[in-house]
């Protein structure tokens, strides 16, 4: 059976380009209609309603908003209590009204809920090679859960159901703008008539894909009927990251730990910012953008996921169990004598060399069974099995 994640990635690459999706993405808007039978497998209201009912999401991951504003949580929640500790929980009769009424249902996180719209998620990420996240949003109506707006990430928006009509305007007075900035006052861009300025608008289908850059202005309202769609929201790394990653190595430098001569002659003072300018430039150059993306890959998260029992008991399985690799991006891998070290989650473990070609293998192909893996890396299947049960134990591959 097709991954209905790749499924829809596969068929994102095919139409728009893989190389297009890398060079274009932040910087360009992006329309592709990749038809609904892509998208078919992510999410159905069946889905939906299974994933409401098992996960029990509550606010502010699960909330409503309407005309812009957040619906009170009162207004369609109760406090429950399970295992002596209070929580709210959703009331679907209460849901129903407010949905009737116009309101926009916002679920954070979906891709944590439901696996096939993780494996998207999971996709999207080696794409971008970036930490994405999927969130829901369902609406009735022509209403509309938010104003004019601009997102502080990037976006790549999936309709899975019904229909929306979009505006998409365009950067506005600030180029480039984040979460965390010095400036939250810029506009949206408007044309000479003082009418907001229109890169695309359309109505959304089953199956169709936008792209919408950073800081790029939208409006989004209702058609009258139904509609559904994922949202995949992903932030690049910035120079700004950089930065902040390259300001905290320096406690390891004796020169920046050290007190500023706040009491000192000018010429004092003058003299240490000249020394620690000079510093900073060097470690700028010693430790350059590209070993901070590596390093930035070698911290990328693992999804939560498990294995039992094989983690949890001796032996090895078989050549017919089949191995899932856990790691979203290839790990980085250093050979280390006769051992290699591998880097995950910001974690780093080792293992003996003869390991390698089997994580080259894994990297590649993800999954595969223990027989399959062995004569593909190579190695004796016997020794691959033992190669497979340390690695689930450290949580870097599933066995099933």
């Amino acid at each position: 059976m097709t991954d209905p994640g790749h499924l829809f990635t596969r068929t994102l690459c095919d139409i728009v380009g893989r190389e297009a999706l890398t060079t274009r993405l932040s910087e360009e808007f992006v329309f592709a209609d990749l038809g609904a039978d892509a998208v078919r497998t992510l999410l159905t209201f069946d889905d939906l309603n299974g994933v409401l009912a098992a996960c029990s999401p509550e606010p502010p991951r699960l909330r409503l908003h309407r005309d812009g504003s957040p619906v009170p949580v009162d207004r369609y929640t109760e406090t429950a209590t399970a295992s002596r500790t209070e929580r709210r929980v959703v009331r679907p009769e209460a849901l129903y009204r407010e949905l009737r009424a116009g309101a926009s249902l916002v679920l954070d996180g979906i891709d944590r809920m439901h696996p096939p719209v993780g494996a998207a998620a999971d996709d999207l990420m080696r794409l971008v090679r970036e930490r994405a996240q999927a969130n829901l949003y369902l609406i009735w109506g022509e209403s509309r859960g938010f104003d004019t707006h601009w997102d502080d990430h990037d976006t790549v928006i999936v309709q899975v159901e019904g229909t929306k009509h979009w505006q998409v305007h365009g950067p506005g007075s600030r180029s480039f703008p984040m979460k965390n900035d010095l400036d939250h006052d810029h506009t949206p861009p408007r044309d000479a008539d003082g009418e907001l300025h229109l890169v695309w608008e359309g109505v959304l289908r089953p199956g169709q894909v936008i792209h919408v850059p950073r800081g790029w202005w939208h409006t989004v309202t209702g058609t009258g009927q139904v509609s559904m769609h994922l949202t995949f929201g992903f932030t690049r790394a910035t120079g700004v990251d950089w930065a902040d990653a390259l300001v905290r190595r320096l406690f390891a430098e004796e020169e920046f730990r050290r007190d500023l001569p706040r009491f000192s002659d000018p010429d004092v003072r003058r003299k240490h910012q000249n020394e620690l300018a000079a510093r900073l430039v060097e470690l700028a150059e010693e430790w350059d953008v590209d070993d901070f993306l590596e390093e930035r890959d070698a911290r990328f998260p693992r999804r939560t996921s498990f294995s039992l029992p094989w983690p949890a008991q001796e032996g090895a399985p078989s050549t017919e169990a089949r191995v899932e690799f856990v790691p979203i991006l290839p790990p980085p891998v250093v050979r280390e004598g006769e051992r290699v070290a591998v880097s995950v989650g910001g974690r780093r473990y080792r293992f003996p060399a003869e390991a390698e070609p089997v994580l080259a293998v894994l990297a590649r192909h993800r999954s595969l069974t223990v027989g399959a893996l062995a004569r593909r890396a190579d190695v004796d299947a016997e020794r691959t099995a033992e190669i497979v049960a340390a690695l689930a134990r450290h949580h870097l591959v599933l066995v099933r």
